[in-house]
């Protein structure tokens, strides 16, 4: 069971990895304007989660006579708080740039976050390098660099100079943010001082998705994302 689990997230995870930026672009090369609604839907779909956190808590409650609703404690509460507002950030660094960038571009100069996840769990977990992913990070980046210094003839049409750097400096500041959420990410499950279940798991990525849409939707009411997507209805 626990490796067919891993083979379903791992297909989810590839399909949304590859058809997300695809359809985002989409929406931008299309006429769509509102970079804090694309945002906002990156994580919206947080609620999903109640569907597998609620069979947890009844099994558990059936078989273990536990009640406890949830498992995190406070302090992890707290931490995850964190963990959702740098997503957020992360997601409205990530829209931008598909906005301003061509695909491929965007997904070369977002696959960087490799060379920053290595340096932050360098410092933050003591992982350790080996050659291997040393030369894989540095290759990547490598590559992530020569194609934004030579692709001034894949940008749309109209789009200015500023905007198209931009786009790269946003996409680049996205890939960091990923690369520090993490390790972050893994220093709290060290730090937890409790079992690090399928259950608690995904009450960490139910909340840190909620902070994270919640961010967003502030940005959409002060933009007035949704008075425009009203007006349309």
């Amino acid at each position: 069971m626990n490796k067919v689990l891993l083979i379903i997230n791992c297909i989810i995870l590839t399909i949304g990895t590859c058809g997300a930026p695809l359809i985002m672009r989409l929406y931008f090369i299309k006429g769509g304007k509102r970079i804090w609604l694309s945002c906002w839907l990156q994580t919206v779909a947080w609620p999903i989660n109640f569907i597998p956190l609620a069979i947890s808590y009844l099994y558990r409650r059936k078989n273990n006579n536990s009640s406890k609703l949830i498992l995190m404690t406070p302090r992890i509460f707290m931490a995850t708080i964190g963990i959702g507002i740098l997503q957020g950030l992360s997601n409205y660094f990530y829209s931008y740039g598909v906005a301003k960038l061509p695909v491929s571009t965007n997904g070369l100069v977002i696959s960087t976050q490799l060379a920053f996840i290595a340096f932050f769990a360098f410092i933050i977990v003591k992982l350790k390098l080996t050659s291997y992913s040393i030369n894989s990070v540095f290759l990547l980046t490598i590559g992530a660099v020569v194609l934004a210094l030579h692709s001034g003839g894949d940008r749309l049409e109209g789009e200015t100079n500023k905007e198209y750097i931009l786009g790269l400096i946003m996409t680049l500041a996205s890939a960091a943010l990923t690369g520090l959420i993490f390790p972050l990410v893994e220093l709290i499950y060290k730090k937890a001082q409790q079992a690090i279940t399928y259950t608690f798991v995904l009450e960490f990525q139910t909340l840190y998705c909620f902070v994270a849409t919640v961010f967003s939707t502030i940005g959409m009411v002060i933009n007035n994302d949704f008075q425009v997507i009203l007006s349309i209805l």
